[in-house]
């Protein structure tokens, strides 16, 4: 195998693949990229057994062939050559050489035969959409999916699919976040839904653009793939069921507040510095067209913020996670928020856009 590429083409490539790739593998292979020269294109794979991404690239080929290459040596090297060098890459034995200008590499490589690729899925539901929307779901709601839960059903996003809609919900038991795009999708079933674990959402917001470049979302039995033009990525699904995330937005809430997002969002972040650094909750008085904030921390410190709102109902107070908040606060687009509480027992808040009811953000009360 021997061909030549330039290094700012392939180095993008790169990071893309080595993100992929685990730090510690049981298996030697999967630490490697899979390259494989024909047909004057190259193609380039990665994979952790959970999440796969292939990357096709056009290059001059002078002999084919395939290998494994270490995907983060690979990397390196590439980052520290100049950007406009051609990077001349020939396989001999179990060994492949690196050329660029007078700087020369010799790594070590693992048999191709080796690499476990997935293998090709059956389509059990197809569509399109546009990457900058596929990106603009993922972006509203990942940033509530749980971290190592043992319900690991909630280490993910759920994508419900139905015939003219499709919802990303995502939530860690304390907060929920939900977001809709209009599509048609010819599906057989009334809704459909997967669940994409943590890393294969994380990955997918690295490669995914604010474009209208056109992807299509093969969902399997056990994966889901998405094909984007010279780049595919494919994720396993998490074999569970999510829970009934409808049961937990309010409804028929009669205290609302209207407030500018980013007053009420500096207003927490100031006083979220003096709060209990392990729970972050804070205290939120609610009073005729005020709001104030408070907290304070085990060394006796306190914060106090208040700022102007647009609220006519009767004076309560409530408390939350500050992080929590902020993060709902921050996924809404618009220069105003709607929040909506019922009262300041057990009942959840509710944040949204005041002029657009696609997105919805519920989190719990804490008590304080």
């Amino acid at each position: 195998m021997k061909f030549q590429i330039s290094c700012n083409v392939i180095l993008k490539a790169l990071q893309h693949l080595s993100s992929v790739v685990e730090r510690r593998q049981t298996l030697p292979i999967l630490s490697n990229i899979l390259v494989k020269a024909e047909n004057e294109t190259i193609t380039l794979a990665s994979t952790d057994l959970e999440v796969e991404l292939i990357i096709t690239l056009k290059c001059e080929i002078d002999t084919n062939g395939e290998t494994t290459i270490p995907a983060r040596k690979w990397l390196d090297i590439c980052k520290n050559l100049a950007e406009d060098v051609v990077l001349t890459i020939s396989q001999k034995d179990n060994r492949v050489t690196l050329q660029a200008g007078r700087s020369r590499f010799t790594l070590s490589t693992l048999p191709s035969t080796e690499f476990p690729l997935i293998e090709e899925i059956t389509a059990q539901t197809r569509f399109d959409l546009t990457q900058g929307d596929l990106k603009t779901a993922f972006n509203a709601t990942h940033f509530s999916m749980a971290q190592q839960d043992v319900r690991y059903y909630l280490n993910g996003l759920m994508m419900e699919i139905t015939a003219d809609r499709l919802r990303s919900v995502a939530t860690d038991g304390h907060r929920l976040a939900m977001k809709d795009l209009t599509v048609s999708i010819d599906i057989n079933e009334e809704n459909k839904q997967v669940i994409i674990p943590r890393k294969g959402i994380q990955e997918l917001m690295r490669l995914l653009t604010d474009s209208d470049d056109q992807i299509s979302v093969v969902v399997g039995a056990s994966h889901i793939r998405l094909i984007m033009g010279d780049t595919i990525f494919t994720s396993k699904l998490i074999d569970g069921k999510f829970p009934d995330y409808q049961r937990v937005i309010p409804e028929g809430g009669n205290n609302i507040v209207l407030a500018d997002k980013e007053p009420l969002r500096q207003a927490l972040v100031r006083v979220a510095i003096l709060s209990n650094e392990k729970y972050r909750g804070i205290r939120m008085i609610l009073q005729q067209n005020s709001l104030q904030v408070k907290a304070h921390n085990p060394e006796q410190e306190e914060a106090e913020d208040e700022i102007s709102i647009e609220y006519d109902g009767n004076e309560f107070e409530i408390g939350f996670n500050a992080t929590y908040l902020q993060d709902a606060i921050n996924a809404v687009t618009s220069d105003k928020v709607k929040i909506t509480l019922t009262d300041s027992g057990n009942n959840q808040c509710l944040i949204q856009d005041p002029d657009d009811d696609s997105s919805n953000y519920v989190v719990m009360p804490m008590r304080l």
